[in-house]
Order: structure tokens, then sequence, then C-alpha cells
């Protein structure tokens, strides 16, 4: 039987900042354990926290780009509940009046709009991390009080395709306003996912299962699916007290969802108000302060380069999927590159090499900007052809020089001699006697075979357009 799949995210995002959200201690990933700590992550006594005032600039831009409602006052909440990796037993969160709330936000969904309704937004602390052994576990205290946006939707979501969607558009929103590098290596984000079926006709939702700290899109995909199917395959066999709320976490190697702890009622956070973070006025003049810092978002690149440069969507979207390499495309532009051509150089080339390693970026290869401009500025005034392109691309990533210095090197500059080409193409006619009788009897295709010889006696040096205007000019 088929059913109808509900799903609600909440995407847990950790931000950029020089120092941690409560105290002063360096906000930075690093493969040392505890070495980014300070007295009021590990909640010694007499420490009392300050508010970083960058986090909070970014989590109201990022409220008022989700279209949600911003309180009049910035405030905290405690949330206790006792962990090991939780140093104060409690964590600073917001819980009665976060900085967002009834947010809508329209995404693209293989090409259909799709509106997708924010529960909320609230900035916190992140927990410590724990590191699991065969009989112990250790406490890594870096990420203790690193800062964290929370985005909490509301169950509006009837596939994974839908989902991936939407966490893809917030990733991409994340890395355009530099509120987050989003890099789930560094364990930067992860998601809750809930998942629920229901018959296609029924008007209450099924019964919700949470899946806790889904690490990476991929398995947040997987998650769902697997979910689908396994809430599904249990009803139809009738087994309908089977699906029940609780909460379970996605194992990576073996594919599937397992029990971690029922949920039947809420756990009891008491949460009050933090007594040593006073309000912080939000008010309309730093609101619009903000919206000032605001760049154009991927959404508004791809729109741009498809109204102004005539891209077409599929070269539009990928280069806006990675903010790095569309700034790169955008300097491209900037020093005065063809849009098409630079499109086509990222899209292909560029792109292929960075694909040939996992953690390559941009930022790190050795074809920069300017110099791509250079290569297509060499094709475009025909001081090479576009095969000879290239090959000096490749050469550029081999020996680390710039085309202009590829060029000179190998003397690969066209040749645009008329006296070198006439005589090239009268050796060619002399040699070719068949080939010009075909292409006279009606084989057309012989003028580009006829041209083909041309530049190979060139070696690929004779301007191509200027052989076949002198190639047709002697046979007709």
């Amino acid at each position: 039987m088929a059913y109808k799949a509900v799903i609600g995210l909440e995407f847990h995002c950790e931000m950029k900042s020089h120092t941690k959200v409560f105290s002063n201690a360096i906000n930075g990933y690093s493969k040392v354990s505890n070495e980014y700590v300070s007295p009021i992550d590990m909640a010694f006594p007499g420490t009392l926290p300050i508010v970083n005032k960058t986090c909070i600039r970014k989590s109201i831009e990022m409220a008022y780009i989700l279209n949600c409602k911003i309180p009049e006052y910035m405030e905290f909440d405690r949330k206790n509940y006792f962990y090991p990796d939780l140093p104060k037993g409690y964590q600073i969160t917001q819980f009665h009046n976060p900085v967002g709330t009834n947010g809508k936000i329209e995404i693209d969904v293989n090409g259909t709009k799709k509106t997708v309704l924010i529960h909320d937004i609230h900035l916190e602390e992140d927990a410590a991390s724990l590191d699991h052994y065969y009989d112990t576990s250790t406490i890594d205290y870096n990420r203790a009080g690193v800062p964290l946006l929370e985005l909490v939707t509301e169950p509006c979501f009837n596939s994974a395709d839908e989902a991936l969607a939407f966490l893809e558009h917030i990733k991409s929103i994340y890395e355009y306003t530099d509120i987050s590098d989003c890099d789930s290596k560094k364990g930067q984000i992860r998601a809750d996912v809930n998942v629920s079926i229901m018959d296609e006709n029924d008007t209450h939702f099924g019964t919700k299962v949470e899946v806790k700290n889904v690490n990476s899109f991929s398995n947040i995909r997987e998650t769902i699916e697997y979910e689908i199917k396994r809430q599904s395959e249990l009803k139809d066999a009738g087994k309908y007290n089977e699906v029940v709320q609780e909460t379970r976490r996605w194992d990576d190697e073996k594919k599937i969802t397992v029990h971690m702890r029922s949920k039947a009622d809420a756990i009891d956070y008491k949460y009050f108000t933090e007594p040593n973070l006073p309000r912080y006025k939000i008010t309309k003049e730093l609101i619009e302060d903000i919206k000032k810092d605001i760049p154009n978002l991927a959404y508004e690149r791809k729109e741009k380069y498809m109204k102004e440069y005539n891209l077409n969507d599929y070269d539009s979207s990928v280069l806006v999927k990675n903010k790095k390499v569309s700034d790169y495309f955008e300097e491209c532009l900037n020093l005065g590159a063809d849009a098409k051509s630079a499109c086509n150089w990222i899209t292909t080339r560029i792109l292929a090499e960075l694909n040939k390693s996992e953690d390559a970026n941009i930022d790190d290869l050795f074809i920069r900007p300017n110099m791509l401009a250079e290569l297509i500025k060499l094709i475009n005034d025909k001081k090479i052809t576009n095969n000879q392109g290239k090959e000096v691309f490749a050469k550029m990533l081999e020996e680390n020089l710039t085309p202009n210095e590829i060029v000179k090197k190998y003397n690969m500059e066209v040749i645009e001699d008329d006296n070198l080409i006439d005589n090239l193409v009268m050796e060619v006619i002399n040699e070719n006697a068949k080939a010009i009788e075909d292409y006279h009897n009606g084989r057309t295709n012989m003028l580009d075979y006829l041209v083909g010889q041309v530049m190979k006696k060139s070696k690929g040096k004779a301007n191509p357009v200027q052989a076949k205007e002198k190639m047709i000019e002697k046979i007709k």
C-alpha cells in the first residue's frame, strides 16, 4: 500500500566567528583535543558568559532572510539536562523567545517551486564531543561553546528530494552570507530527522520517529528513505503497534536506523531565562544595518547569470552551487573574460580537475581567475586555437606557468601569415586530388578533411578560420 510521508527537519549549523558564542576561546577546528577551551566553557565556578555580537548579527541576518518574525529583544534560556558532554549541566539556548519564528522560504525541487514553513531559528551553544573507544569514552571540549544555529521546520516535506533540496538551499545561504563553511567533515552541520507516514486520505499525522544527529546530506537522504520503507513495511504487515514514538540513530555501516530510546513523553528540560545574560534590544536601526550586509544569494546570482549573460539554467545552477566557484566566475568576468567562455571552462575543465580529489578546493587551484581570463583572451583573439587552449590548460597545471608563458615556451602562437598558409593549402591540394574530386562531387565533408591536413602540416598552429577560407578560395 502507498503511504504519504511527512518529514520535519531540525538543522544544526556551527557558525563562523573568531571566538565562541559565550566565551573568548578561539572558535576553530582542531585535531588536537581540548586545545580551544576556556574556564567559561569548562563551567569553572565564578565564571560568567558574555555574548558574541558577531553571532547576534548573523543570527538576526538569517532570521531576516527566512522571512521570520524577529522579536524586540534578544534573550537566552537555560535548557537543563545532564549528559557527560555538557559541562555546565545545562545549555544556553533560546526557547521562549527565539531570534526568528514563523518564517517561510521558497525553494526549487526538481523544477517545481515549494514553500517551506519555518517554525523557528535560534542561537545556542554547542556541547562538547565524545569519542568512544572499546572500553572507555573521552571528552573533547573544543566544540563546547561553539556558536550553533538551529533551524526547525514545520513537518512540511513529503519526500527525501524535498528535504534535501531545502537543506542544499539553506547550506547555500549560510555559505554566501559567510555565516558558516558548512563543512560536514569537520562536524559543522548535522540534522535531526523526523519521519512519519500516513494513509493518503488521512487528516492526522502518523506516529513520528526522530533520528538524531545525521551528519551528512547523503546520510539524511538514506535515513528518510529507510524510515519510510521501514514504517511502510510494518504497517503493511499489520504491525501498527510497532511504529512507536521513539528516538533512533543512523548506522552508516549497516545503512539502517537503530533504536536508541523510547520517547513516549516530551523531556522536561525545565527551561528558564538565563540570569547571567541581560536582554539585548533588537532595534529597527540594527536590522536595517544588518540588511545592508546581505550579499546576493545563490538564487539571485543564478537569475543574474541567466538574464545578463544568457547562460542556461543548468550551467547557472552549477556555477552558483558552490560560492567559491561562483566567486571565481565573477572574478573572471571582472577581469573582462567572456561570460560563456568562462562558464564553459569552469563547468568542464576546472570542476573536472577539482573532482579528482575529495578535498580539492578551488582556492588551492594554481589556475587563478586572471590566468583563465588570459587563456580565454588568447583563444578569442585567435592567438591560439581551441585545441591548443586545452593543451595550454593541461600544461599550466603540470608546470605551474601562465598561459602566455606556456605559449611562448612551446612556440604555440597561431600562424596568420597569408603567404605561409597559402603555401600549406597548396601543398595539401597537390597531395589530395581524390579528396578534392570527391568534394566537387558533393562530399562536402571533404573540406573539413582538407583543412585538417593543413592544421596537421602546421602542427596545429595555422589559424583554422583562415585556412578554411583559403581552402575554399582555392578549390571552388
